[in-house]
């Protein structure tokens, strides 16, 4: 990255800090699951949005609900990389560590980048935390961390003496810490205090010792960084220059609930959203339950099952209606699914993906449902899948998702995963007319009306319920063509089972061409899809700086896929699939395009590193360029 270095002076004229100036930054804090570092980091981020930077996050949560305290299982982790220039993700290693603990430091410091910024409290570096964190001896005392710019500031006996005024407890003064910690970081990096404050008065407002507890220790960190000359160094990063428009910061879960609510005002429908809470899904659930003044109605299942035959339920009677889970949510809502199928009625369902399998690894990120949403019923049971790739594409994808749904009269399954649901980025707001609408039709002549006739694109009519002269059939069991009515024939069934599938097939005529980043044709074809896309394109964009034969395709329909797929997979010597499974989507490849692709897979609970890629890239190359 690039560096320019001045001098800062105070006001009279003695220098103070030097300003170092980059192109960018990543900042991660850890600490205990308790320590408030997703909304200390939560924080950084909406300021670092408001001065304009370019902005990627990483939340990284426990698995275990209630990990003990102060042990590797219970950190909890936030990374924020920003920027002056575009970027894709949140970076692989870090400039910058807050460690709150020593499990904090344990657990993350094998990130931290040679000269990088290392704040630690030492009030917890206690004899019991460090046996928590199975250290043998503290490492703060020995020379492990002399390759870092290693500060020590007691953060918590500081938070409780810029507190002290409020009158609270020790054990709620504790808890302002991760402002005192965000201080810091906002005097380091030249963030303004400004946009924090406010939200600490909207959001403790009504209690006014916790909101005054809190405005101190963010203001006292901040004067700790000024005054302590402890820092002889402050960073500058400059704003990007991101296309012109109305920008706010959304996570992958609130684009999609937007998205959401937005294709239900294009197509003039009523939201239904009904939904059982699920890691890492239940944030779309809890967002859309604050937009009821826009039509949204929210239904809270008591269990999967029961979600999805509510949605089958709310499209019959003419909602746009959706659903959101994660994997195991996926499993039990499948026979359900298929009764959408054969009930031919349009809805969305969101697969915020998670670890698996069984309950898995809940707060951690994976691609590993695509078999699941692509094969996963019984049946001939076809459907549309697509896969959003940045947080922000979760808005354009929700809405691309109902309008096939909506034109094909077929559920459509929207693949995310925790890593872009959790995870944040800039959003651009649309003007009204980029958002074009989602025409819907509903039959009323009871003359000319047949529950299963077909339209040019192979949807059945959307009676709504109660329309004079349109009672028909509706269930599970197998339709006769055109009247709807039940019907067992042998050749029927082969019939409708064809009719429903070309019915998807068909949907690639919505589907856009796959593009390339790169060359058209040559050595080496990388493919990713869904959230892998800002690791992968970033390491392609490093590769091809370095003059390697190297191309990229990211796929976002995955049933069906782009016409022009098989074309460009044969142009190409070698075809490489980077995805977080064992290989799903190298096999979809292999058996639907006879190309001998290998795959780079991770399953770790975590999404790709751009090194990671590059030394495959590097690997399969051998050299070349």
């Amino acid at each position: 990255m690039g560096t320019a270095t001045t001098e800062q002076t105070d006001s009279q004229g003695h220098s103070t800090a030097k300003v170092e100036e980059r192109n960018r930054a990543a900042v991660r804090l850890a600490g205990d699951s308790g320590d408030g570092m997703q909304l200390a980091g939560t924080q950084f981020t909406a300021t670092s949005a408001v001065v304009g930077n370019d902005i990627a996050t990483f939340p990284d949560y426990p698995a275990e609900i209630r990990a003990p305290m102060g042990t590797l299982a219970g950190v909890s982790g936030f990374q924020i990389n920003f920027s002056s220039h575009e970027i894709h993700t949140p970076g692989d290693r870090v400039d910058c560590l807050v460690a709150m603990n020593p499990a904090a430091l344990k657990a993350n410091i094998g990130d931290l980048n040679d000269g990088g910024v290392l704040v630690v409290n030492t009030d917890e570096f206690t004899e019991a935390n460090l046996n928590r964190a199975q250290y043998e001896s503290n490492p703060l005392d020995g020379n492990d961390l002399d390759r870092f710019q290693l500060y020590k500031v007691p953060i918590t006996q500081q938070t409780l003496e810029a507190v002290k005024e409020t009158g609270l407890g020790q054990r709620d003064a504790g808890r302002c810490k991760n402002f005192y910690a965000l201080g810091i970081l906002f005097w380091l990096f030249e963030r303004p205090l400004d946009t924090t404050l406010r939200w600490i008065n909207n959001k403790f407002g009504r209690v006014p010792a916790v909101a005054t507890a809190n405005t101190l220790a963010l203001h006292a960190g901040h004067n700790f960084g000024e005054t302590a000359e402890m820092f002889t160094t402050r960073y500058r990063i400059k704003p990007a220059k991101l296309r012109p428009g109305t920008y706010r910061n959304v996570t992958g879960n609130q684009a999609t609930a937007l998205g959401l609510i937005t294709a239900a005002r294009l197509a003039n429908k009523p939201l239904f959203y009904g939904s059982y809470p699920i890691t890492p899904a239940s944030e779309i659930l809890h967002e859309l339950t604050l937009h009821k003044a826009h039509d949204v109605r929210v239904f809270q299942a008591e269990d999967e099952i029961a979600a999805m035959c509510s949605v089958v339920g709310a499209a019959y009677a003419g909602n746009l209606s959706t659903t959101g889970t994660s994997g195991p949510g996926m499993a039990l809502k499948q026979e359900a699914v298929g009764l959408a199928v054969m009930t031919e009625l349009p809805c969305v369902i969101v697969n915020v993906q998670r670890g698996g399998p069984s309950t898995g690894l809940p707060t951690k990120t994976e691609q590993s449902d695509l078999w699941q949403v692509i094969l996963g019923r019984n049946g001939e049971c076809p459907l549309p899948v697509l896969a959003a790739q940045s947080p922000a594409d979760c808005f354009w994808s929700a809405i691309e998702a109902a309008r096939i749904a909506v034109k094909y009269m077929t559920p459509v399954i929207l693949q995310t995963d925790g890593y872009l649901g959790n995870g944040s980025e800039p959003w651009r707001v649309p003007e009204p007319d980029e958002l074009a609408p989602i025409p819907v039709t509903h039959p009323k002549d009871p003359e000319t009306y047949q529950a299963y006739e077909r339209d040019d694109f192979g949807a059945r009519p959307w009676a709504i319920p109660g329309t004079p002269g349109l009672a028909h059939r509706i269930g599970g069991l197998e339709k006769a063509d055109v009247t709807g009515n039940v019907c067992y024939t042998p050749g029927n069934h082969q019939r409708m089972v064809e009719l429903r599938a070309e019915k998807v097939a068909g949907v690639i005529r919505d589907v856009p061409d796959q593009e390339i980043f790169g060359d058209e044709s040559g050595e080496l074809l990388v493919v990713s899809w869904g959230g892998t896309f800002g690791a992968v394109r970033t390491a392609i964009e490093d590769a091809r700086d370095d003059g390697k034969p190297v191309s990229h395709i990211h796929i976002r329909w995955l049933h069906p896929m782009p016409a022009n797929l098989g074309d460009i997979l044969k142009r190409f010597k070698t075809v490489l699939v980077c995805e977080l499974n064992l290989g799903q989507l190298q096999m979809l490849l292999r058996a639907n395009y006879l190309v001998d692709a290998i795959g780079l897979n991770k399953v770790q609970g975590q999404p790709f590193r751009v090194f990671e890629i590059i030394e495959k890239i590097d690997e399969v190359l051998g050299g070349k360029n």
